[in-house]
């Protein structure tokens, strides 16, 4: 049997995925409002108490949003590392390198070449005519 060849989820795929995880974390203010009540309705908040802990659970939920960014972002990361692709600190090192070797080429002059150069001559040789005989 050959081996199993795993393929990276398509780009709306990995949009679904993190719209679902966002809606487990973010809350728009209404959301928050809406909760607030209901905790106030049941009695475990009092009604002074309301505004702020609606900024709490919209405080809350936002630090949360953040961190599920982060660990997508973290993974990702990791999953382009284990594939070997340069990152772009990698291409910027690359670039440095490239131009730090120039530098240091044009200071020490044109490089020489092993004996002397021989242009290629812009004459062609005249064809030989046949003797009749």
């Amino acid at each position: 049997m050959p081996p199993k060849i795993l393929t990276m989820p398509q780009a709306s795929d990995w949009k679904r995925v993190l719209e679902t995880g966002m809606q487990f974390t973010e809350l728009r203010r209404s959301q928050a409002r809406a909760i607030v009540a209901d905790l106030v309705s049941q009695g475990h908040l009092a009604r002074e108490q309301m505004a702020s802990a609606v900024d709490e659970v919209v405080e809350m939920s936002r630090r949360r949003s953040e961190e599920l960014r982060k660990m997508v972002q973290k993974e990702v990361q990791r999953q382009l590392g284990s594939l070997g692709l340069a990152t772009k600190a990698d291409i910027a090192a690359l670039e440095r390198r490239l131009t730090r070797a120039n530098r240091e080429a044009k200071k020490s002059g044109p490089a020489k070449t092993s004996g002397p150069s021989k242009k290629p001559s812009s004459k062609k040789a005249a064809p030989k005519s046949a003797k009749a005989g």
